[in-house]
């Protein structure tokens, strides 16, 4: 006798809200999504449908969500169709705004761009770099952490993907990708004097003429940056990028390079504040390498860096949210969800479920050591950078670059926060320090 299995039932959708309580829901998702997401979870359980006038969207929770709807397998949730809806008009067509054969087709062009060799090379450039931008760094109370980072990683984004330096252009880039980032968040998206979303499309603009300024000489450069590499690099099939594609590709990269890795080291170094045992297991750690810069093979031994840098990026993931565009009806917890509908998952609620993680609001680097794995208690349950084919195709650049900083930083400094203070965060739509994070920098002999 076969069991009866329970058909799906229809996707209970709210009724439509009215505009203020639309603007409402909106406003705390963005202002505070780990909370947001923590309320609805607890409350209405792992599906939770939404809709607004003719628009539909389901919050998927839990890790099983995350590997059904990252890896899928059934190629129904579409990245270009979710992510042009937010992004498009400002990072258009980058890799993360592409699917199927094309997706694949970009990405296994871009590849070499991050293998070992040329990840190599990428180190040996950066690491007298940062020893020159930190020799700027002077001891101070407030020093403020993020603007610092975020012009170093821009320096360096600059150097490694682009072959060049910025001088006094620097501030006008930075300016254009801040203002891109905003703009992904705009509610009104009209091209208006003073409105972000037109900022945003403003320094969209200002990033194609001044990449597509560099093009034809990047073509015939020989060098290892990554602009010059996407310049000349072909697939099996001998297929090379057009000018666009490059554009494209170079600022979407550029954002992630340097606005992510800013995040996480930004975090790192509030979390560090707060735990000076672990600044100073790290400290003594770099120090037994006895040399100022690292080499790659010492990227080979984790460490407590590694411990922390995966405890940040669990607490504070750079991505907050992932969106999907569901392209047909499929099932999921028992509920039926139509095609069309923004289906979303949240790593940063995976991230803080105690189903999966021992206190998880606590800040515990040795939940990711070998003898507690707790990462490795469900494949999906940590996801920084995403995962399936659209995996950050540039997480070992961003790690290498953010062990590379930190290492030459706990040898030239020391940092601490002032008693009770906590890091006003702002998680969408990149975790960032809404003050700058103001730390007591002292300068180690």
């Amino acid at each position: 006798m076969t069991a009866e299995v329970a058909p799906a039932i229809d996707l209970p959708l709210p009724p439509e809200p009215g505009i203020l309580e639309t603007f409402r829901r909106g406003s705390l998702m963005r202002s505070d999504p780990l909370a947001c997401t923590m309320r609805m979870y607890e409350s209405e359980g792992p599906v939770v449908g939404q809709r607004m006038g003719l628009f539909r969207s389901v919050n998927l929770f839990g890790p099983d969500a995350v590997k059904q709807v990252l890896l899928n397998r059934e190629g129904i949730f579409s990245n270009k169709q979710a992510w042009d809806l937010i992004i498009g008009k400002i990072f258009t067509n980058g890799l993360m705004l592409r699917d199927g054969e094309d997706h694949r087709n970009q990405r296994s062009i871009m590849q070499g761009a991050f293998k070992r060799p040329a990840l190599e090379e990428y180190l040996g450039h950066m690491n007298p770099q940062i020893a020159a931008r930190l020799s700027h760094w002077r001891a101070t109370d407030p020093f403020l952490v993020y603007p610092a980072f975020k012009r170093l990683t821009l320096d360096l984004a600059c150097s490694v993907f682009l072959g060049i330096e910025l001088g006094p252009e620097a501030e006008r880039v930075n300016r254009a990708f801040e203002d891109t980032v905003a703009a992904s968040m705009a509610v009104m998206r009209l091209r208006l004097p003073g409105l972000a979303w037109t900022r945003g499309l403003e320094g969209r603009e200002y990033m194609v003429d001044f990449l597509r300024r560099l093009i034809p000489a990047k073509r015939k450069d020989a060098g290892s940056d990554m602009f010059s590499q996407l310049c000349r690099v072909e697939s099996e099939e001998g297929r090379t990028f057009s000018d666009q594609e490059i554009i494209d590709h170079m600022i979407f990269l550029m954002m992630a390079a340097h606005d992510t890795t800013t995040s996480t080291l930004t975090s790192m170094m509030y979390e560090l504040a707060l735990h000076p045992e672990w600044q100073e297991g790290i400290r003594e750690e770099s120090r037994s390498l006895g040399k100022a810069q690292i080499d790659f093979k010492d990227l080979e031994s984790p460490g407590a860096i590694q411990l922390v840098m995966n405890e940040t990026l669990r607490r504070y993931p750079p991505l907050s949210t992932m969106p999907r565009m569901a392209t047909r009806e499929f099932q999921y917890g028992g509920y039926r969800v139509p095609a069309g509908t923004m289906v979303i998952v949240f790593p940063i609620h995976t991230h803080h479920m105690s189903e999966w993680w021992t206190n998880p609001f606590s800040f515990d680097p040795e939940r990711f050591s070998d003898a507690r794995a707790e990462h490795r208690r469900h494949s999906h349950s940590f996801v920084p950078f995403g995962g399936g084919a659209h995996m950050c195709i540039g997480f070992r650049f961003a790690e290498i670059q953010i062990r590379a900083i930190l290492h030459q930083i706990v040898q030239r400094f020391r940092w601490s926060v002032r008693k009770g203070y906590t890091m006003p965060v702002q998680q969408s739509p990149i975790s960032k320090p809404k003050d700058g994070l103001p730390v007591r920098l002292e300068a180690l002999a």
